[in-house]
This record gives C-alpha cells, structure tokens and sequence, in this order.
C-alpha cells in the first residue's frame, strides 16, 4: 500500500511520455506517407506500389523485380524522390529555426523570413550566380548564402542595438527594415547581371524545388543535423530564454552570448537552405504554433515536432504547386506565401 501513491504519481508521467512518443510516431508516419503520395502523383501519376518497387529496387537491389518501365523509374528516382527529400530537409530546417526563434527572442511572429535572415541568404545566392560565378564549385551558393545569412542576422543585432530596441517586438521591426534593404540591394544585383541568367534568380526570389539532385542533398543534411540536435540540446535554456532575459539570466544562462549563437545557428541552417529552395516564407512562422498548441510549451517536444511538422507541410505545398498548373510547376512560395498570410491573419485574431 505504501507504494500505491508513488505508482498514481508515475502513471501520469508515463501516459505523458507514451502520448509524446505516440505523436512522434504518428508525424513521423505522416511524413513517410506525405513522400510517398508526393512522389506518385503529379503531371504523370505513378501507383503507389511502383513508388515502393523503385525506393526497394535501388536501396535493396535484388529484393524486387523491375517490372516498371525505365521512364517511370526515372520520374520516381531521379526527379521526384530527391524533390520530396529536399521539401522535407528544408520545411524541417525552417520550422526548427522558426521555433528557436520564437524562444530567443520571446516574439511568436519571429520566423526567419521576417526577421531578413531569409534575405540574406537569397542575397548572397543571387551574388554567386551573378557576379561572382561558382569560384569554389558547388559549395560557392550554399556558403555564399550562409554568409549573407550570417551578415543579415549581424545587421538585425546592430539595428536593435543602435536603436535600443530591447523589446522583442522592436527586434523583429529591426528584422523587417534589415528585409526591405537587403532586398533592394538583391533587386540591384538583378539589375545589374546578366539578363540572359536573371531568370535563374526567380527560383530563389519565389521558391522552388525544382533543381533538387540526389548529390546536393548532402549539403542541407549535412547543416540540419548537427545544427538541429546543438538546437534541440539547448531546449532548458530555450524555455528560460521564453521566461525573460532576468530569469534566464538567475538561471546561469549567457543571455546575449546564448541569443547571438541561436541566431547564427538559424542563419546556417536558413542560409542553407535557402541556397537549395530560395525564399520560403512562413513555414517557421506556422509550424512551432501549431506545435505549441497541441503539446504546449516544452522544447523539447516543440523543437523536434516542429521540424516533423515542417517537413510534412512543405511536402504537401510542394505537391499542390507541381499539380495544380500540371505539366508546369507553380513557385513554391507563392503556396506558402497564401497559406502563411492566411494564418497570418488568424493569429492576429486570436491574439487580440
């Protein structure tokens, strides 16, 4: 009997533990599916059992016969896996820096588009393609668009500084105006290249994934991995930064150290991907809110989750841009960006 108050104690803890495991299963299986649907339909539509046979064909060679035709493996392998593939590395990537954000800077609107760090990426994207040429092979875009990221997140930090603006909501007013000037100079170097190759830089003003490639893949994975697990290690001192920077501070916590390494963090990983995507705004906006709504505040639950739910989410849009202008592909952005200003618009509601 003595034992009894202790087991009515434990049975909450573990019926919370089996539902975080049970959501965890049930994102992660939606997003198993989410690429399975997203690789069979499109302008052709591919059985789902022929999406299988192709994945097992050539992770299992031997496991199952080809009994498909060579175009149909092409569409399946070589076009749309690694498509689905990069959707998903690069909605986990925002939505894990779209939270992280949030938590730093204790700003629910905070997202890497708003605060310029997508910006910043896009510019130093469009400065590789345009004027410099690729001088260091494939990873010219990916590094030149994390050091526009990192400059972009450098010159928010200084706005706030030079205008005192310590409250989050001035931090992400700094963001925005840091955006607008980032763009404009984006807007010159268009201006200024090339016509023949500005329509290159569409993908990375609009977003698309249409240039995903099993060999570039590597480069987001390689960024969204440790980057990620540095972030989802850090979730304690998250949740104090969400408590203010005093309690954060009595906690032992760096408090600007902490802010400016969560920041770079986020600029490598949105610089990243956005050299392989372009501009794809609201995805870190939308998916840590609808997180927070279902397991609250922890982030160590909100940070993994958000990445699951990114990725699913920019599978879907990606899925709806390449069917609803079939055989042509609709900018990715231009999904997210509805969807996005849409929730927008709810939030603001709901918060009022």
């Amino acid at each position: 009997m003595a034992d009894l108050p202790l087991a009515l104690l434990a049975r909450p803890r573990l019926w919370r533990l089996s539902r975080r495991v049970g959501l965890g299963l049930v994102a992660f299986c939606a997003l198993m599916l989410s690429v399975m649907v997203a690789v069979s339909v499109g302008a052709v539509s591919v059985p789902l059992g022929t999406v299988w046979g192709v994945m097992l064909h050539h992770l299992a060679p031997g496991w199952v016969a080809a009994d498909w035709t060579a175009g149909r493996e092409a569409i399946v392998w070589d076009i749309r896996f690694p498509r689905a593939v990069l959707a998903a590395l690069v909605g986990a990537g925002l939505g894990l820096t779209g939270a992280a954000l949030q938590s730093v800077t204790r700003n629910p609107l905070a997202d890497p588009h708003l605060l310029g760090i997508s910006s910043g990426g896009a510019f130093g994207a469009i400065a590789a393609l345009l004027h410099t040429g690729l001088f260091l092979g494939v990873l010219t875009v990916p590094l030149m668009a994390f050091g526009g990221a990192l400059a972009a997140t450098l010159m928010v930090l200084a706005v706030a500084q030079l205008a005192g603006a310590t409250s989050a909501d001035r931090l992400v007013l700094a963001g925005v105006a840091v955006s607008f000037i980032i763009m404009a100079g984006a807007n010159i170097l268009i201006f200024l290249g090339d016509p023949k190759a500005t329509h290159t830089v569409v993908f990375w003003m609009l977003g698309g994934l249409g240039l995903a490639q099993w060999s570039h893949l590597m480069f987001p994975a390689l960024v969204l991995v440790p980057a990620g697990l540095w972030l989802w290690s850090r979730a304690g001192a998250l949740n104090a930064m969400s408590l203010g920077d005093e309690t954060a501070a009595s906690l032992g916590i760096p408090v600007a150290r902490f802010r400016l390494s969560v920041f770079v963090a986020g600029a490598l990983i949105t610089g990243v991907m956005v050299a392989f995507s372009g501009i794809i705004g609201f995805v870190g906006l939308m998916m840590p809110h609808l997180v927070r709504l279902i397991v609250g505040g922890d982030n160590a639950r909100v940070l993994p989750l958000s990445a699951l739910f990114g990725a699913v989410f920019l599978i879907w849009a990606d899925t709806v841009a390449r069917v609803v202008m079939a055989p042509e592909d609709m900018p990715i952005g231009i999904v997210t960006g509805l969807v996005g200003g849409v929730f927008f618009v709810w939030l603001m509601a709901r918060r009022a």
